[in-house]
């Protein structure tokens, strides 16, 4: 094994609170952090970070706070491990430790500039691009009870900012979900617009939201990747991430006042970001859907044990570039089927030990626009798309025979695929498949015909669509 560690080499004490990160877990810390790290080494500066969270990880901030804030990035492919070692956080705040006007309180601090988010698609409480006003938690704040919503904490803070007249701020989503600066404005505008309609127009006055697409793969951590870290590095670092070395991060470069040293540090400032996010989001996570469902069915664990699987590596090549890169815009400079074959090196990366398990939770967010976008598009265009649809029923397949996964519609999705027609019953389930699709019938009957293949056994039906592809 080959093992280098690489020490911080700025001054933490030299920086100020600049930077908020609310959810910050396991992705912040190898993705946005890094990025900042970099910045901060090529071109130095005071951009500090106080990592922020909602609800559960207080241990986890409890666990920053006692090292000063430090903790290592092991970014692994096979044998090598580089190590690199992170300090640029100033604090961390979590409302269950610190109160809940706490984290509002820190939004409208005066050195406060920049707020990153990393709360997952569900964290942002919309419905069809709009905030949803039928949330509990939503409804309950608007009525006047505490902030506990990452979007009521935001409005609560931007509220103290204007009235301490301390001008704007960017709030830069970097959740794997397509505009998500957009999505972003839109629920906090939302959300300003039933408290204070002179709020919501200082907000659209003085805020920026930026999109922003991000990739690294970052599994959990597991008992074996803490193990190798704690081996590459002499000591444990029960803060630290291991992660594949690549990442990338695409930023709409529309910011409120001065800028972090993001683009210092690698990351691609843009006028628009939507065609790389779309490249992102149907080459890389709609086939991490696809193997997360369909490579369990099959008995693999992680996706490096689908890469070993000949067939099934085939048809997910198959799937980038013949069945998703034909829905994408021309994006200058970018070379699909390289795109695509360096995908395929990184799901191969066995240190990862990225579970299926895990990239199979809250499937029914990232379906619309992994796999349902695409197939549209596809079916207009009256093109092939026999492994999406392959996908698909994988996933109706799975939710009824294979053990739960976190979704926020576990429940009706668990019922749905235990009826008499399980793909029918799934697929018109409310606010799930796209209008566009749902009225198709050749929709339903392509994702019933895979559904009955796999009945017959999923390995049986990889071999027989691979052979029926090489054809």
């Amino acid at each position: 094994m080959t093992n280098s560690l690489i020490p911080c080499s700025y001054e933490q004490t030299l920086l100020k609170p600049r930077i908020l990160h609310i959810g910050f877990g396991a992705f912040a810390r190898a993705h946005p952090m890094v990025y900042l790290h970099h910045g901060l080494v090529a071109e130095g500066g005071d951009w500090g970070v106080v990592a922020a969270r909602l609800n559960s990880g207080v241990d986890a901030l409890d666990s920053l706070d006692a090292v000063q804030g430090r903790y290592h990035i092991a970014e692994a492919y096979g044998d090598t491990i580089t190590l690199r070692e992170i300090g640029l956080l100033c604090g961390t705040c979590h409302p269950a430790r610190d109160g809940v006007d706490a984290i509002p309180a820190l939004i409208a601090s005066p050195d406060m500039s920049v707020i990153l988010l990393t709360i997952t698609e569900k964290g942002y409480c919309t419905k069809d691009g709009q905030l949803d006003l039928t949330q509990a938690a939503i409804q309950a704040e608007l009525d006047g009870g505490l902030p506990t919503t990452a979007i009521g904490v935001l409005v609560s803070g931007l509220e103290r900012r204007r009235a301490a007249d301390l001008g704007g701020i960017t709030i830069l989503s970097c959740d794997n979900q397509p505009d998500n600066g957009a999505l972003t404005r839109a629920a906090v505008l939302g959300f300003a617009e039933e408290l204070d309609l002179n709020l919501a127009e200082w907000i659209r006055t003085h805020v920026r939201f930026p999109s922003s697409m991000v990739d690294r793969i970052v599994p959990a951590m597991t008992d074996d990747s803490h193990t190798a870290v704690a081996s590459a590095l002499g000591r444990d670092d029960p803060n630290a991430v291991l992660c594949e070395p690549f990442r990338q991060w695409v930023i709409e470069d529309d910011f409120a006042n001065e800028r972090p040293p993001f683009a210092e540090g690698g990351a691609m400032l843009v006028a628009d970001v939507q065609p790389f996010e779309e490249m992102k989001l149907r080459l890389l996570n709609g086939a991490h859907t696809t193997l997360a469902w369909l490579g369990q069915l099959l008995g693999y664990q992680t996706v490096a044990d689908c890469m070993a699987d000949k067939e099934l590596r085939a048809l997910i090549r198959h799937l980038m570039l013949a069945e998703q890169a034909a829905t994408l815009r021309p994006l200058e400079g970018i070379d699909l089927a390289a795109y695509a074959d360096e995908l395929l090196k990184r799901f191969e990366n066995t240190r990862l030990r990225h579970r299926l398990d895990q990239i199979a939770s809250d499937s029914s967010q990232k379906m619309p626009q992994r796999l349902f976008a695409p197939i549209a598009i596809n079916l207009e265009a009256k093109r092939e798309w026999s492994v999406s649809a392959l996908a698909v029923a994988a996933w109706i397949k799975g939710l009824g025979s294979l053990p739960p996964v976190p979704d926020p519609r576990q429940d009706e999705l668990r019922r749905a695929a235990l009826c008499n027609d399980p793909v029918a019953a799934v697929l018109s389930l409310p606010s799930l498949v796209p209008d566009a699709l749902r009225p198709l019938a050749e929709f339903q009957a392509a994702i019933s015909v895979a559904f009955e293949r796999l009945q017959g056994g999923a390995k049986a039906t990889v071999t027989n669509t691979a052979e029926e592809l090489r054809r």
